[in-house]
């Protein structure tokens, strides 16, 4: 019987004490890291839509605060985010025979500059960027906008995750 128990104390000790400082959500944050920062994030595009800025901002920080367990502070963080709105585009993606578009395409690009005071040899400036592809005869206007928005935020703000704190 002690030996029976003795397995299951050394197999509970290497499930949970073998996975080191892992998250179930993959981020390997350091002990000394508490806080993040993120800069508002400026709309330098060509195309500017209003709102973009500040959307794109709380979007970054929404992820941060629910996949993390850091605290936000508005300055002096452990790890800052800045950067800015470089690419608001809307091209065609596919030509129908009345030269008109069958597809149009929706593109946001974002450059990033990370910091990580503890870990400077971790920073880094990069570019992200995602689209939406949405019908040629459609608008691209109200509820398609937001959906069109809220897919590509989510996908560049999960990317910024991966390469900052996910180290993907």
């Amino acid at each position: 019987m002690k030996q029976i128990n003795y397995i299951i104390l050394l197999f509970s000790s290497i499930i949970l004490l073998g996975c080191g400082p892992y998250s179930f959500t993959g981020t390997s944050i350091a002990d000394n890291i508490e806080t993040f920062q993120v800069n508002y994030f400026q709309n330098s595009s060509n195309l500017v839509e209003p709102g973009l800025d500040r959307d794109f901002t709380l979007a970054l920080q929404d992820l941060i605060l629910n996949q993390t367990n850091l605290s936000i502070v508005n300055s002096g963080g452990d790890l800052v985010y800045e950067g800015e709105i470089t690419e608001y585009r809307i091209s065609p993606t596919t030509a129908q025979a009345n030269s008109t578009a069958a597809q149009n395409r929706l593109t946001i690009g974002v450059n990033v500059r990370f910091y990580d005071k503890n870990e400077p040899e971790e920073e880094f400036e990069q570019r992200f960027s995602f689209f939406f592809d949405y019908e040629g005869s459609a608008q691209l206007i109200g509820s398609q906008k937001d959906t069109a928005i809220e897919e590509i935020f989510e996908r560049i703000t999960q990317d910024i995750f991966n390469a900052t704190l996910a180290k993907w």
